[in-house]
């Protein structure tokens, strides 16, 4: 494979996927040049189809169909009192897996960074319009326990200080520097049923 620029290159990418490195990624490479039929192709389209056909939600941060709309924001067939604020897809992914929670979620698609991420990239002023329209009567903050994710969330905090909202953050079951996707049922549950109103001190 050495000298191979097309696979090097290919295995750079795949080692770029999380839990994935360069050793990972070389045995998956072989695996699907074995079994290009089977694998290559229908993957190749697939992959083609996803970047063409799905995107960010502009309205709730959640992925959609952009033939279809948003299921997460625009379908909903009940109509809920509270919104549930995560990082991430992954994050929502792990905390309806828990069966914890009925609700709206909104996924910022990040994090307030060291690095100064665009705020408005964050969706805060879409879910500020959300709370609106929707008459949230709660907001859950379900950002991680890192520095980034408690930045984040007292930002979204000074965000609602003229909206007549209940703000709420997810209980210390959540450990220091812990991540929601990465949160098993019981922690989640925990830290949805004793969260806590969130206030800076």
């Amino acid at each position: 494979m050495q000298n191979i620029s097309e696979i090097e290159e290919l295995i750079k990418l795949i080692s770029k996927l999380p839990g994935l490195g360069t050793r990972s990624a070389k045995r998956i490479v072989l695996k699907m040049i074995n079994n290009r039929e089977e694998l290559i192709r229908p993957l190749a389209k697939n992959l083609a189809e996803v970047y063409k056909n799905i995107s960010r939600c502009k309205t709730c941060g959640s992925l959609k169909s952009n033939n279809i709309g948003c299921n997460n924001c625009e379908n909903l067939n009940q109509k809920f009192s509270k919104i549930c604020v995560v990082e991430n897809i992954a994050d929502q992914w792990s905390i309806e897996a828990s069966s914890v929670y009925q609700g709206y979620f909104h996924i910022l698609g990040g994090t307030i960074s060291s690095n100064n991420m665009n705020k408005d990239e964050l969706l805060i002023n879409a879910l500020v319009n959300r709370v609106k329209k929707e008459k949230i009567e709660e907001v859950i903050l379900a950002t991680s326990a890192t520095i980034e994710g408690q930045t984040t969330a007292f930002y979204i905090q000074d965000s609602f200080k003229d909206v007549e909202v209940k703000i709420s953050k997810l209980a210390q079951g959540l450990p220091v520097g812990g991540e929601i996707e990465s949160l098993d049922d019981g922690t989640l549950i925990y830290a949805f049923k004793n969260r806590n109103s969130f206030k800076k001190d």
